[in-house]
């Protein structure tokens, strides 16, 4: 295998898979990542390294761990808005980019034809474990993209509000709650630009006990807005905790490759009131070697 690459033993996969888990991180190393989903590689790089390479390695954990990989995508990492990064499959027989996983036993539909991720981000498991111990009323999800946070949630009773600029991807994550059985009766599925929505939740009084707010680095929203976190983040958090209740819980998270869990907050301390703690989720074993995110819990006083 590749030298300075960090790949799961077989006794932490074969864990994640009798924990209801069928979607992680297999290995790590300069410049690059390798995901399983069910039967599914991914990897993603930022170096021009021939697949053949990976599809060596990817062989020899594949005979180590006794789980079989059916295809193999490999995605390039870039570092703007607008370049190729849609998956494209390099080995084996993929009769359908769709394929249905699990995380902690529930249900999610991932394409590998639908762009950058997916549809679902694994370094955010241990959040949303952590969310579903909250066990909260109301949620709301921001940028929502599939849902899974929403879903997480739901599963545990909350009333949840989905927001995310693109009707496609909650069209998504409605099918993730049809996968999990959750009737959508008591659930909200709202296309529109984030920002402009916490505004709209504000003056309506509208509150909740969770929030996520987890934007991409730099995205569009209607009207010809853009969004970049290092200039807007300040004010959507403003925003989110203009529709908090007391003892909210709200998770931050980026994965702008500038920002840390230290600096996020210290930037939330600057917004938040006095008395919020901060907390951090557990390290996952898939994800010991560093996510791709900065995450951070903000409880309120």
């Amino acid at each position: 295998m590749r030298p300075d690459t960090w790949w799961l033993d077989a006794s932490e996969a074969a864990s994640l898979i009798s924990g209801g888990t069928t979607a992680f991180r297999i290995a790590a190393g300069f410049g690059f990542w390798i995901e399983y989903f069910g039967g599914v590689a991914l990897v993603s790089t930022r170096e021009n390294t021939p697949a053949d390479t990976f599809l060596n390695d990817l062989d020899r954990w594949s005979r180590d761990t006794t789980l079989s990989l059916d295809c193999v995508y490999v995605r390039r990492l870039v570092t703007g808005p607008g370049a190729q990064d849609t998956p494209l499959p390099v080995a084996g027989n993929p009769d359908s980019p769709k394929r249905i996983v699990s995380e902690l036993s529930l249900r999610y539909e991932v394409d590998f034809s639908l762009g950058y991720n997916p549809g679902l981000f694994t370094d955010q498991r241990a959040n949303r474990a952590h969310l579903a111990s909250l066990a909260p009323k109301r949620l709301l999800n921001t940028f929502a993209h599939t849902c899974a946070f929403s879903v997480a949630a739901a599963a545990r009773g909350a009333e949840t509000v989905s927001v995310d600029i693109s009707k496609s991807s909650l069209a998504r994550g409605r099918r993730n709650f049809e996968l999990n059985a959750l009737d959508t009766a008591s659930h909200r599925f709202v296309a529109e630009d984030v920002p402009t929505f916490l505004r709209r939740l504000s003056k309506r009084g509208e509150t909740f006990d969770a929030i996520i707010l987890d934007p991409p680095t730099f995205g569009r929203g209607g009207g010809g807005k853009t969004f970049r976190f290092e200039r807007d983040f300040p004010q959507l958090l403003g925003d989110a905790l203009a529709v908090s209740r007391a003892g909210a819980s709200l998770l931050l998270s980026t994965n702008c490759s500038s920002w840390n869990d230290a600096r996020l907050e210290a930037q939330a301390r600057h917004i938040l009131p006095d008395g919020t703690r901060y907390e951090c989720a557990q390290i996952q074993a898939d994800h010991a070697t560093g996510s791709p995110s900065s995450t951070l819990w903000a409880i309120l006083p």
